[in-house]
């Protein structure tokens, strides 16, 4: 029935070109029955509202006389209107001329008919379209609620059939306006008062929140889709897994999947590729690959989920799976490509097996595959990290006549395996000209710069630092700590403070490494106040120490002759949450041991035990050799059954740590048998083992034993040290064998290894006893011409050969010497000058060296 236009409820929105619109709407009643919108809404949307389009532009048909307004009230407008209500178009040409004419007021009312008028002729749709789309995108009120309700009520007053097409339209003008939240409050107008939005439209809603990472707003808005019962699709599901993978709740997504599978929606081959893709990253492979069977049993598998699913289990480590799904692609009639080659290529080398990689590189190129860079850089990297740099440089080439441009990565992948490979020459030339050419950036430089500072190359570090500077390089935290870190290798802190305030000067905010390095770095040089003087700069930062940090504070203050201090500093860290590691016990009780405090030791050992941490090989070795420095033989022997009883196999240090206690006792019975004992278990004894064996030998005046054990040692492969030499030399000396000893010093020096205070002492002492003073003088000449200041125990030796000699003057010119180079003669200096003959002639030639 239709209404009289003097009676309206609803109090007309006057609309003011559709900006600033005023709102006076009275409540009207909803429709009775639900509004399907089973009628599909045209896709043919403007992607953006064009001229001819706005409401205040040209007509967008030509002028006619159909109408010649002269009655621009409301009332007059809609009358006009509705006398053309089955012409849409004329109605639409009408409305644009009234528009332009001064006085003409246009109202909600007078557009809700006109809207109604367009929906009458699918033809005319887009021109409805195209108003809400302007309106909306003015950010004109009313609000939808009053929209919807004007459409409703003047439906229901001019006798219209209620198109439920229109509500999409305003919904989706909403989203296209990116008014989201105006779209979600029209779509809830819309389902309170039962006019159903067409799904399409709910889901551009979905995609709108989802895109705007809105992830709690559509799940509620999804779910209050759910609860009205207005459906799904396979769009929706995949809007909402896409949620999902934003937030990374894999298993969410893949729920959404699962539960709309039972519902019985139809989910496409985009919906099984998203929840494969989920699968990968959760991982559930085995899950993924039933999904890919789905697929195949529909026909319809894209080489993208192959790809996909190949490069995860190839992640995982799943090789077999990765080469059956390849096969099963391929004989799907999907031909192999580049991604799935790259990442077959990744998992054999990650299984050690390069070859096999590279094989199949030559094989793509056979079949008519070009490797792209990831190709490349996947093979380099694999090259380098199994030791085939040289291989990987071959690449590198390869890749560059290509044409391919090198990465920042592949560059640097490149450069660490230069110098992993000590080929110094070969990553200085590469990183010249990743420089040059402009690939370098900050990592490069750092990989660089952490080799050489770890390294204690300070001089070479500080000119590469100038170069990245100068280049216009900003350098990182990690590169200031690379410095600082050189610095405290060579035990220049002062230098090292330097660079830690030029960070802060620079704005570089100091991490917890930068800290722990400073930290480190005034322990090891012995200066714990000022290593806690930076803790305490950490702690102002708000930066918490790691438990690296804490080893740190603990090993340094026991290193430094401060383990009570330690002890007790670490009982406050225990009660703050920090968790004691075996490292954090053992340098503690190495701290004690080194002490003398055997018995402290051993309390921090049994409460190690009470913590339930079990200690290990480290642990049992410091307190056996703590047993051996106080003479308890029995105790020692007793810890390392106890080590055997827990199941720990001793190692190397262990057996080094027993063989040179008993060797120290000159039990060298007991000494051989670990020895002998090292040797069946399969362990290979070192130069530490060695060294006690020939010292332990040479105690009990048994030098064959200990030449045989020296020619051990060269023919196993194990280098001689300058103790070794150093013992061997002093032990035949005692004997007066000056030849073997000569022959052993000339060896010595062939290697390289230069003797020190200690080697010196030995040979003049031992010379001098023998009657060769002179050789024992040439000795004192080349300590001399190598810049190196013989000690007291040297000069007093030659000036006793001197007085023998009755060269009285030579004497005392070497008195003088001494003089001249601040040491302090002893009482043995001047008895021998006052007497003329050494203390009790007592020789020193038996002095340990050991």
């Amino acid at each position: 029935m239709r209404s009289s236009l003097t009676s309206s409820p609803i109090r007309p929105f006057i609309i003011r070109p559709f900006k600033n619109t005023k709102s006076i709407c009275s409540q009207p009643q909803s429709s009775e029955k639900p509004i399907s919108s089973e009628s599909p809404v045209s896709e043919n949307f403007p992607e953006k509202i064009t001229k001819g389009s706005h409401f205040s532009g040209n007509p967008i048909f030509p002028e006619s006389n159909t109408f010649q307004p002269t009655d621009l009230s409301q009332t007059s407008v809609i009358s006009s209107l509705l006398s053309c209500r089955n012409e849409p178009v004329s109605a639409f040409e009408y409305f644009k001329r009234v528009e332009r004419r001064r006085g003409f007021l246009k109202s909600l009312d007078t557009f809700c008919v006109l809207l109604h008028i367009l929906m009458k002729d699918r033809e005319s749709h887009r021109y409805a379209r195209n108003l809400l789309n302007h309106y909306v995108s003015g950010g004109s009120e009313p609000t939808s609620a009053a929209i919807i309700d004007h459409l409703i009520e003047s439906a229901k007053r001019f006798d219209f059939d209620l198109d439920s097409r229109v509500f999409s339209y305003l919904l989706r003008s909403y989203v296209r306006a990116d008014r989201i939240n105006d779209a979600v409050e029209c779509c809830n107008g819309m389902i309170e008062r039962d006019i159903i939005p067409l799904l399409r439209s709910m889901n551009s809603v979905l995609k709108a929140l989802v895109r705007r990472n809105l992830i709690d707003e559509a799940k509620e808005f999804y779910n209050k889709m759910n609860l009205k019962g207005l459906g799904v699709d396979s769009v929706t599901i995949r809007v909402m897994m896409r949620a999902c993978l934003k937030e990374d709740t894999t298993e969410e997504a893949e729920k959404y999947f699962r539960d709309a599978k039972a519902l019985g929606v139809k989910l496409d081959a985009r919906a099984y590729r998203m929840v494969i893709h989920a699968l990968c990253r959760k991982p559930n492979l085995k899950v993924a690959c039933g999904l890919v069977k789905e697929m195949r049993d529909m026909g319809r598998v894209p080489s993208r989920v192959y790809t996909n699913l190949i490069g995860a289990c190839v992640k995982h480590g799943n090789l077999t799976e990765a080469f059956r799904l390849k096969d099963e692609m391929m004989s799907c009639g999907k031909p192999m490509n580049v991604v799935v080659a790259t990442s077959l290529m990744k998992g054999y080398y990650k299984q050690g097996d390069l070859s096999s990689a590279l094989e199949l590189l030559d094989k793509i190129k056979e079949d008519g595959l070009s490797p792209n860079k990831v190709t490349f850089a996947v093979l380099i990297e694999g090259c380098c990290t199994n030791g085939k740099v040289e291989k990987g440089y071959e690449l590198y080439t390869q890749m560059k006549h290509m044409g391919i441009k090198p990465s920042v990565f592949i560059v640097n992948s490149l450069l660490c395996g230069f110098l992993k490979a000590q080929l110094l020459e070969e990553a200085y030339k590469l990183f010249d000209e990743a420089v040059d050419s402009g690939i370098a950036n900050v990592f490069t430089y750092n990989d660089l710069l952490a080799w050489l500072c770890k390294r204690g190359k300070v001089s070479e570090a500080c000119n590469l630092w100038q170069k990245m500077v100068s280049g216009g390089v900003r350098p990182s935290v990690a590169s200031y700590n690379n410095m600082i870190l050189a610095h405290c290798t060579v035990k220049n802190m002062d230098e090292a403070y330097s660079v830690f305030s030029e960070m802060l000067e620079k704005s570089v905010t100091p991490n917890v490494v930068t800290y722990s390095v400073l930290i480190d770095g005034y322990f090891k040089q012995g200066d714990a106040e000022r290593a806690f003087d930076v803790l305490d700069q950490m702690e102002n930062a708000k930066i918490s120490p790691t438990d690296y940090t804490s080893n740190i504070i603990i090993n340094g203050l026991c290193k430094a002759g401060r383990t009570s201090v330690a002890w007790d500093k670490l009982k406050k860290m225990v009660e703050k949450g920090f968790i004691p590691k075996c490292l954090t016990y053992n340098s503690i009780i190495d701290g004690f041991v080194k002490e003398d405090d055997i018995n402290s030791a051993l309390t921090v050992y049994r409460e190690m035990h009470e913590s339930g941490l079990s200690p290990n090989v480290v642990t049992y070795t410091i307190l056996i050799n703590g047993f051996f420095q106080n003479n308890e033989i029995d105790l020692a022997l007793k810890m390392r059954n106890e080590m055997m009883n827990e199941g720990l196999q001793l190692d190397v240090t262990a057996y080094s740590s027993l063989i040179y206690g008993f060797c120290r006792r000159r039990d060298m019975e007991s000494a051989c048998k670990l020895f002998a004992e090292l040797l069946e278990v399969g362990l290979s004894p070192n130069t530490v083992v060695y060294n006690s064996m020939i010292n332990g030998f040479r105690n009990l005046g048994n030098m064959e034993a200990a030449l045989d054990m020296h020619r051990k040692m060269i023919n196993d492969g194990i280098p001689c040290d300058l103790q070794t030499y150093t013992t061997l030399i002093a032990g035949l000396l005692d004997e007066g064998k000056l030849l073997t000893a000569s022959n052993l010093y000339s060896e010595m020096l062939s290697k390289g290894i230069e003797p020190d205070i200690i080697t010196y002492t030995v040979l003049i002492n031992g010379l001098y006893g023998k009657g060769q003073l002179e050789n024992a003088r040439k000795i004192f000449d080349e300590m001399n011409r190598k810049c190196l200041t013989p000690n007291v125990f040297i000069f007093n030796t030659l000036i006793a050969g001197y007085f023998k000699e009755g060269n009285l003057q030579e004497a005392f010119r070497l008195h003088n010497e001494m003089l001249d180079k601040g040491l302090v003669p002893d009482d043995t200096t001047y008895d021998i000058l006052v007497n003329g003959k050494v203390k009790g002639e007592k020789s020193v030639s038996g002095a340990s060296v050991s």
